[in-house]
C-alpha cells in the first residue's frame, strides 16, 4: 500500500483549545505524526511525499470566500492591537445568511465552529499539504492501486464547506472523494472516527452520489453534539444517502463491529466504485477523548471488515490523540486491513 505525507505537516502547532470554557493545551499536536509514522512504517508501508496539487481540488469542496480567509486571516489578525497570537474566534452568529462581515473578527465567527481551530502564521500552508496528502492518495487509487494510505494531519471532517471547527480546516476525505468521482459514478465515505463527521456530512447532505456513514459516540453528550444522530438521513437529492450509527459510551470492540457491519451492508446497498475511510483511532480505550473502548486487536479486525467490502480504498488520517496506542493502533488496522485485502 502506497502512503503519503509531507512534513510541512507539522508546522501547525497550536497552543490550546477551550474545555468547558477553561484554556487546556491542544490535542493536536505535532507529535500525533511521529506516532503515526512509525505505526505506518511498522504496518510495511513506505512514506512517499505528495505533489503540490493547487488548489482547485480543494476548491472543488470549499468555497473560494472560506479558502481566502484560511489563507490571509492571520496576517490580518496581526492588524488588530491586542488581538491574540492565534486566531481564535470570540463571536459565534445563531445563523450565517444575508451580510458578510468585513472584519476580520467578525470574519472569523463566521468561518470557525470553535474554538479548537486555532490559526497560526503556520496553519494554512500545513493545511495545504494534509489535503494534498488525501489528493495524492486518491491519485493513487485512481492510477489502479488498490488502496492508499494519507497521513493527513491537521485532520479534516470537521471542515465544512465553509467552517473549520474541532481541528478541522480542510476537509481531506471529502477532497478525496470528490477527486474520485471523477472516475467513479458513486463514492462512499466510511468514517470511524469516535467523533461524527459533521463537515463531511453536510458536504454532501443534499447529494445522492456520495454516500456518507459514520460510526461515533453518541453526541447527545458529546462533541459535535449537534450532529450524528441516526434520524439525520440528508436531504432534498441526498435524502437517504447519509447514515448515523451513533454508539453509547465506552462501546468496546463488539458494539463497534456490529454497527460496522451494518455499516457496510447500506455501503454495499450503495454499490459504489470506490471508497473513502476516513480513519479516527480516538475511539481506542486508552485515547484521552475517552469516548469508546475499541483495543489495539479490535482495530485489525475493523481493518479486515473494510478491506471485506473488495473496492478501491482511500484511507485518510483524521483522530486519534497522544497515548501509548496511538501507533500500534495504526498497525493493527492497515495490518488487518492488508491482510484481508490480500
Amino acid at each position: 500500500m502506497k502512503a503519503f505525507y509531507a512534513e510541512e505537516q507539522k508546522s501547525h502547532d497550536p497552543r490550546a483549545f477551550l474545555s468547558s470554557g477553561a484554556p487546556q493545551p491542544n490535542p493536536e499536536k505535532p507529535e500525533r505524526v511521529e506516532r503515526l509514522l512509525a505505526g505506518a512504517k511498522s504496518a510495511g508501508l513506505a512514506i512517499e511525499r505528495p505533489l503540490n496539487r493547487g488548489l482547485g481540488p480543494i476548491a472543488a469542496v470549499h468555497t473560494p470566500e472560506y479558502l481566502d480567509f484560511l489563507e490571509h486571516i492571520f496576517a490580518r489578525w496581526q492588524r488588530i492591537e491586542g488581538a491574540s497570537a492565534e486566531v481564535i474566534p470570540n463571536i459565534h452568529p445563531i445563523a450565517r445568511n444575508g451580510f458578510y462581515p468585513a472584519s476580520a473578527v467578525g470574519q472569523a465567527g463566521y468561518h470557525m465552529a470553535d474554538t479548537a481551530c486555532p490559526i497560526s502564521a503556520e496553519t494554512w500552508d500545513s493545511a495545504l499539504w494534509s489535503a494534498w496528502s488525501a489528493i495524492e492518495a486518491a491519485e493513487a487509487v485512481m492510477a489502479g492501486a488498490s488502496s492508499a494510505y494519507a497521513l493527513c494531519r491537521p485532520p479534516g471532517h470537521h471542515a465544512f464547506a465553509d467552517v473549520a471547527g474541532g481541528f478541522c480546516f480542510i476537509n481531506n476525505s471529502a477532497v478525496a472523494a470528490q477527486l474520485l468521482r471523477k472516475n467513479a459514478a458513486r463514492v462512499a465515505i466510511l468514517d470511524v472516527d469516535l467523533h461524527h463527521g459533521n463537515g463531511t456530512q453536510g458536504i454532501f447532505y443534499a447529494r445522492p452520489d456520495v454516500l456518507t456513514v459514520s460510526l461515533h459516540a453518541d453526541p447527545v453528550r458529546f462533541y459535535p453534539f449537534f450532529w450524528g444522530y441516526a434520524d439525520e438521513r440528508g436531504e432534498a437529492a441526498g435524502l437517504g444517502y447519509n447514515l448515523n450509527l451513533p454508539l453509547p459510551r465506552k462501546s468496546s470492540d463488539a458494539a463497534f463491529l456490529e454497527a460496522l457491519a451494518a455499516a457496510s451492508q447500506r455501503i454495499r446497498a450503495f454499490a459504489p466504485e470506490a471508497l473513502v475511510v476516513a480513519l479516527g483511532l480516538d475511539a481506542y480505550e486508552g485515547d484521552p477523548f475517552g469516548g469508546l473502548s475499541v483495543t489495539t486487536p479490535g482495530f485489525s479486525r475493523i481493518g479486515e471488515a473494510i478491506a471485506g467490502l473488495s473496492l478501491p480504498t482511500v484511507i485518510v488520517q483524521e483522530g486519534g490523540y497522544l497515548c501509548d496506542g496511538l501507533g500500534d493502533n495504526l498497525t493493527a488496522f492497515l495490518t488487518g486491513f492488508g491482510g484481508k485485502q490480500r
